[in-house]
């Protein structure tokens, strides 16, 4: 509206409706303004990373599992190997009868007939489109069932790759080999779980770019990045001693009732483990015999008092610092008290023995005096030197480390109990490798089960084990001879190691076990025997361990003894192995 003022000027009045007026006319050129802004943003600074999301949007991407390794023995047969596998999927949408389905395909499954039932109709229900009855079948299992579906004309299953991981050779190495997880693939126990890293490869992927609709777009992106197969472990298992000394350990278990036992096969100059072998076994195979306690690897993860077995490092220790030597008389009384304790001998020995004869009858008394002259500092340092109180192997999963405290911690008795093999504790490996000391001279040479790795570009990775000398070559030679005379005298506690073909040399170990709830010694015994053969050359070692034997032979004799349980298997392993690797027999 225009009005004229006092001096007859035109002005201009405003009225309420023109201030709404100008308000929405800012507020729309500041609307405009914003969005221009936006537009201008979008489209400019930030056109590229739009482009990238949408794109991102329409890609699809489904992950190619890499061929995990194989694990072969060390003549190249396969141990643990991938094959073609199949996971085995339901479409609830497209079940006609859940009932009829989930009867058909109950018995393929690992869910029962009910739960079938039950995921099918809810499935359904709620326009579910996947459900997994099955994983990881093999190729026979998926035609049986693809036979099934087809005969009883049962719609919507499905069939999707998936690898399938098995154990040609089943028992054998079991808790060696070890196995994967049974969802993903991954290692679980073992060389499986060990060399995971190196065995499973790397996954690949496939990437598609697709329609709102989830279809491929013909003239969009489609990339395939391939998967890297997983390296190779060729180990130092050889098959078929691995066999037999898991056949005669499991009759020895027979034999004496013992709960439990292992068995280790080395060869002292490279400190290769041919066998070694655990007993509960299991068929790595059949996942329902799979239990913590059948998987442990008792040759390395089960920790023993070694009794008279450890008498050898503590005689080696005293004739290799000059302390003694063969002929060294010792006097050997039918007891002796060591501060609170009294020590004897297993049976009768004369009043006085050389100290060859000391170790070929296991004497007690004579070995606690040949340790008192040697010093608790040196025999430390000897057992520390043998590898005791630290794992022994390179590459062996589980294993424990034992007990050996240091010498300056040892009370009055320490000395003389860790002589005849009591108040230290080791594994069935560490003490296979503490001969092998022997027959390899004095060198001591770290024990390993994998040869090489290959990798997927052909490229071999060979292990190359640590080794130490412990004893001179004289003392080694002698330490041979002794045991020799352990197994090949008729006087000598290892007689029952004797083989038809071959000479050797070993110890008898006996010690009781310690029970943690009475807080004493039970009558229960951990009974072993470690040899090698031939004696001259030796190459193999050989290690059995009982837990808990019992019972007797047709002569009496106890088998909680470790010469008449465990030296026996020794003869039978080790004479399998020499005739194996193509040793010539050297008994006349």
């Amino acid at each position: 509206m225009v009005v004229r003022d006092r001096q007859g000027v035109n002005a201009r009045v405003w009225k309420r409706g023109d201030f709404r007026l100008l308000l929405v006319g800012l507020v729309f050129t500041l609307a405009w303004g914003g969005i221009g802004y936006r537009l201008f943003d979008l489209q400019g600074s930030q056109a590229l990373a739009n482009a990238e999301y949408g794109f991102d949007q329409r890609i699809r991407k489904r992950a190619i599992e890499p061929m995990r390794g194989t694990i072969y023995d060390r003549d190249g047969i396969e141990l643990a190997m991938t094959i073609d596998g199949f996971n085995i999927l339901v479409d609830p949408m497209l079940i006609d009868d859940p009932h009829g389905a989930a009867s058909v395909l109950a018995p393929f499954s690992e869910k029962s007939y009910e739960d079938l039932v039950t995921e099918f109709v809810e499935g359904q229900e709620n326009g579910r489109r996947y459900a997994e009855i099955a994983m990881r079948v093999d190729s026979r299992t998926k035609d049986l069932i693809e036979s099934a579906v087809d005969e009883a004309d049962i719609s919507g299953v499905f069939y999707r790759d998936q690898p399938l991981r098995v154990y040609p050779a089943g028992s054998v190495a079991a808790q060696v080999i070890g196995l994967v997880r049974f969802d993903d693939g991954s290692g679980l126990e073992g060389l499986e779980a060990t060399f995971d890293s190196e065995l499973e490869g790397e996954p690949g992927q496939i990437i598609v770019e697709v329609d709102p609709a989830g279809r491929a777009i013909p003239q969009g992106e489609i990339r395939v990045e391939e998967a890297v197969a997983g390296s190779d472990i060729v180990t130092t298992i050889d098959r078929e001693i691995q066999f037999a000394a898991q056949q005669a350990l499991r009759k020895a278990i027979q034999t004496t009732n013992a709960v439990g036992g292992s068995v280790v096969v080395l060869v002292p100059g490279t400190g290769e483990i041919l066998a070694m072998a655990s007993w509960p076994g299991l068929d790595l195979n059949d996942r329902s015999e799979v239990t913590p306690g059948v998987l442990r690897n008792r040759a390395v993860a089960d920790v023993y008092e070694p009794g008279s077995t450890l008498k050898t490092i503590t005689i080696a220790a005293a004739i290799d610092q000059g302390v003694v030597t063969s002929e060294t008389p010792i006097d050997t009384p039918r007891s002796v008290t060591v501060g609170e304790f009294d020590y004897s001998d297993h049976g009768t020995n004369p009043a006085w023995m050389p100290v060859e004869d000391v170790i070929m009858r296991s004497s007690n008394v004579g070995t606690i005096e040949i340790q008192r002259r040697l010093g608790n500092d040196l025999h430390y340092d000897y057992l520390t030197a043998f590898g005791l109180g630290r794992p022994a192997g390179l590459d062996v999963a589980g294993e424990s480390h034992g007990k050996l405290e240091p010498s300056s911690s040892w009370n009055a008795t320490s000395g003389s109990s860790i002589a005849i093999g009591y108040a230290v504790h080791t594994s069935a490996l560490q003490m296979a490798a503490v001969y092998a000391t022997i027959a390899n001279d004095g060198i001591w040479t770290e024990p390993y089960l994998v040869e090489e790795i290959i990798k997927p570009d052909g490229d071999r990775i060979s292990t190359s084990p640590r080794t130490r000398r412990v004893l001179s070559s004289e003392t080694a030679a002698e330490m041979r001879r002794l045991l020799g005379r352990v197994v090949e005298s008729d006087n000598g506690t290892g007689r029952r190691a004797r083989m038809d073909d071959y000479t050797s040399g070993g110890k008898t170990g006996t010690s009781q076990k310690f029970d943690v709830e009475t807080e004493a010694y039970s009558d229960d015994t951990t009974a072993s025997f470690i040899g090698m053969a031939p004696l001259n050359n030796p190459q193999v070692i050989v290690i059995v361990v009982l837990d808990s034997p019992n019972g007797s032979l047709e002569d009496g004799t106890d088998l909680s003894l470790g010469g008449a349980s465990a030296a026996p298997v020794f003869a039978e392993v080790a004479q399998n192995a020499l005739h194996q690797l193509g040793v010539a027999p050297d008994r006349d």
